[in-house]
């Protein structure tokens, strides 16, 4: 009697953890929708990995873990199409779901800091767009930038109006890095 009662136990704490193991890896509705891209760079090493989190609330959480990197600020933003062939210009412009200009595109990212050692790490949330929206026809990719975005912020002393590449661009320089966003 005590091994039939033990094999139930045994079996239920199994069952209880198989369970357990499913929510954690499926989602329970389109709200619990994650998506990932590796980062690799021009030489096709890899160099981080970016997390997306659908929350409830509608925002996505956004987690960047990133290592082998030239230190420095950099752009860093949700390209429209879902491919990264080096010089990654095959991601296409920045994602977008209205026609914006560059500082308001949809998947205008906050830049990304990366320390002497090459390491870096970002936590964000954005109500820009719903991860479903980044999974269309092309899909989309993250890319990472060489230079600082300016977000297309030239002050008027200088110029009368920003031009059409920092419109497009921020004028965040070549791409160094690319993912593909994957569920």
């Amino acid at each position: 009697m005590k091994n039939n009662k033990t094999r139930t136990h045994f079996r239920g704490a199994t069952l209880l953890l198989a369970l357990s193991m499913a929510a954690l890896t499926t989602p329970a509705s389109a709200d619990d929708l994650s998506a990932r891209a590796k980062l690799y760079d021009t030489n096709g090493l890899r160099v981080g990995t970016v997390n997306f989190f659908q929350k409830t609330n509608g925002k996505v959480l956004i987690r960047v873990s990133a290592h082998d990197l030239p230190a420095g600020f950099h752009g860093f933003h949700v390209h429209s199409v879902g491919e990264c062939v080096p010089p990654f210009t095959s991601a296409g412009g920045h994602f977008d779901l209205s026609g914006h200009t560059h500082r308001d595109h949809a998947a205008d990212l906050p830049v990304l800091l990366v320390n002497a050692d090459g390491k870096a790490n970002m936590t964000i949330e954005t109500d820009r767009f719903v991860i479903a929206d980044l999974f269309d026809a092309d899909g989309s990719a993250l890319v990472l930038h060489a230079n600082p975005d300016n977000y297309a912020n030239i002050p008027t002393r200088y110029v009368a109006a920003p031009d059409a590449t920092t419109l497009a661009t921020g004028d965040a320089g070549p791409r160094i890095a690319c993912g593909v966003l994957d569920y």
